[in-house]
Order: C-alpha cells, then sequence, then structure tokens
C-alpha cells in the first residue's frame, strides 16, 4: 500500500498521504507498524450531525480514515456505513475517489433521522462477514449523541466481541457519556472497543485523532489471540 500511495504524485492523493504518513508514527508509537486489518467507517447522521457535516468534519473523517487504512489494509479502499434511525446509505471511499465523497452521498440520502447504533454494527458486521477477510476489522464509529435504545447497542457490542472486529468509538461535540461507558462495558467475551472524544473535530489535529484511535487496538489484538478469536 505505502508503494502505491507515496509513489502517486497527483494532488487528490496528496493530503492522504499525508495522513498515512501521520497515522504510522501513531501506530510506530504502539509497536503496530506491522499490524493488519480491514479499515470500516461508521458515520452519524442523525438530525443534530448536520453541523458536522456543513463544516465538513465529516468528509476530513473519512480522508482519515483512508489515510489509517493505508498503513493497516492493502486494497486502499474503505467501506463506508451512514446510519441514522435505520442505515441511511453505504459507501467507499478509495485512493482514486475520496475528495467531497461524503458530502455526495449525504446529500442524496435525505431526511436524517435519529441515533440506532445497533443497526449500525450490524450491517458492519454482515459486510466484514460476507467479505472473506482473513485479517481482522478497524472499525471508526463516529456519533455525536447517545443512541436512542442503549440496550440493543450493548447486546450488539458483546455479541460482537466474539468476532475479530475491534471498535474505535470517536464522539464529536459534548462527551457523550454512553460511548464512554462502552469503552469499559462488561460481559464481552474481551475488551473489543476504544474510545477518543474529538470535541470539536477542527480543533483536533490529525496525530492525536490517530494516537486516540489506536490506543486500544494492540492490547485488543493481545486479547484476541489469548482468547481464540484471532490466530
Amino acid at each position: 500500500m505505502f508503494t502505491k500511495l507515496f509513489g502517486s504524485k497527483t494532488p487528490q492523493t496528496q493530503s492522504v498521504v499525508d495522513l498515512a504518513k501521520q497515522a504510522a508514527v501513531s501506530l510506530e508509537k504502539r509497536g503496530l507498524s506491522s499490524a493488519r486489518a480491514a479499515v470500516y467507517l461508521v458515520l452519524d447522521r442523525s438530525g443534530s450531525m448536520r453541523r458536522f457535516y456543513k463544516d465538513g468534519s465529516v468528509q476530513h473523517l473519512a480522508e482519515q480514515a483512508l489515510g489509517l487504512s493505508a498503513n493497516l489494509d492493502d486494497d486502499g479502499t474503505v467501506p463506508v456505513i451512514l446510519f441514522s434511525t435505520n442505515v441511511d446509505g453505504t459507501t467507499e471511499v478509495t485512493l482514486d475517489d475520496y475528495a467531497g465523497r461524503i458530502e455526495q452521498v449525504h446529500r442524496k440520502l435525505g431526511a436524517m433521522g435519529r441515533t440506532n447504533y445497533d443497526t449500525a454494527i450490524a450491517a458492519v458486521v454482515e459486510h466484514y462477514q460476507k467479505s472473506g477477510a482473513t485479517d481482522p476489522a478497524f472499525v471508526i464509529f463516529q456519533s455525536d449523541g447517545n443512541p436512542d435504545n442503549r440496550a440493543a447497542a450493548e447486546k450488539a457490542l458483546r455479541d460482537a466481541s466474539k468476532l475479530p472486529m475491534f471498535w474505535a468509538f470517536v464522539g464529536f461535540g459534548d462527551r457523550i457519556s454512553f460511548l464512554e461507558k462502552l469503552d469499559d462495558l462488561e460481559g464481552r467475551a474481551v475488551d473489543n472497543a476504544g474510545f477518543f472524544h474529538a470535541g470539536d473535530p477542527r480543533r483536533v489535529t490529525d496525530g492525536d485523532l490517530y494516537d486516540g484511535l489506536t490506543k486500544d487496538f494492540g492490547p485488543w489484538l493481545t486479547s484476541a489471540r489469548r482468547a481464540g478469536i484471532l490466530r
């Protein structure tokens, strides 16, 4: 992936080259330079998220996810799930098609709904299981509010803890107590989640975001191998 990405000189990919380099620094600090994973991105499309789509924060997170994927994956593609009451839509960001991609898709999806984490978690699990991937999944899951059905969200994450899938929750806006709870949720096969509060994402550096996303990934890899979830 690095050869393909860093070999590109087009203006469109230059920003992702820089993001990939910053992600590599964070992974190296964690001893994860050789780690491999299929990166996913889950985006909240509830009504309160409107400002973050408008100011470009969501689009930039997609580019940051692509930069991380450049280090962890080898296909140059990040599947994206946009959710609110249900799964509103799906798309991909790729090295050849990422600029403005999220806003383009978002505008076509119509009204923004409520916040149901469980439907989004189920959609990612289904996609991953059908993909035939042999590497684990690294799921960046973004939201700016608590889910409408907390019990369903907890059950979905507990069920997913038996799978080779790590969930990096990212909170935009005010601190989200439920996301912090998911980070420490009891009753899971292994601790399969981390949490990073981005607050105002425009003020969070790329390095801080990558540090926050990856801080619990290494411990999960170790725990998942011990539990037989990973080989």
